[in-house]
C-alpha cells in the first residue's frame, strides 16, 4: 500500500527551493512547530464550521419568520447585521487561543 504526504514541511534555513514548494515553512526550524501548526490548522477549521453553521442558523431562522410576517422588519435588520459580525468576530478567538497556548 502505497502512501504520500499530504502536507509537505521545510526549515526557514533550508534550501529555497525546499521552502518555496512546502506548504508550511518552519520560520524558528523548531520541530515543535509541526505540532503548533496542526493544532492551529484544526483550531481554523472548527472556526470555518462555526461560521458555516451560524451564517446559516441565521438565515434558515429568519427568512422564513420573515416570509410569512411574523418578524418585525428592524429586527430583521439587527439579526442581518449581527450574522456577519458574528462571523467576522469569530477568528479573534483563535488569536486569543494561540497567545494563551
Amino acid at each position: 500500500m502505497e502512501r504520500e504526504a499530504c502536507v509537505g514541511i521545510a526549515i526557514g534555513a533550508g534550501a529555497d527551493v525546499a521552502i518555496e514548494a512546502a506548504d508550511v515553512t518552519l520560520i524558528r526550524g523548531a520541530p515543535t512547530g509541526v505540532v503548533e501548526t496542526m493544532r492551529l490548522s484544526r483550531a481554523t477549521y472548527r472556526k470555518i464550521v462555526e461560521n458555516l453553521i451560524r451564517a446559516s442558523g441565521y438565515n434558515i431562522a429568519a427568512i422564513p419568520i420573515a416570509a410569512i410576517g411574523l418578524l418585525q422588519p428592524m429586527i430583521g435588520v439587527i439579526a442581518m447585521t449581527l450574522s456577519p459580525l458574528t462571523v467576522i468576530g469569530n477568528p479573534i478567538l483563535l488569536r486569543r487561543a494561540r497567545i494563551a497556548a
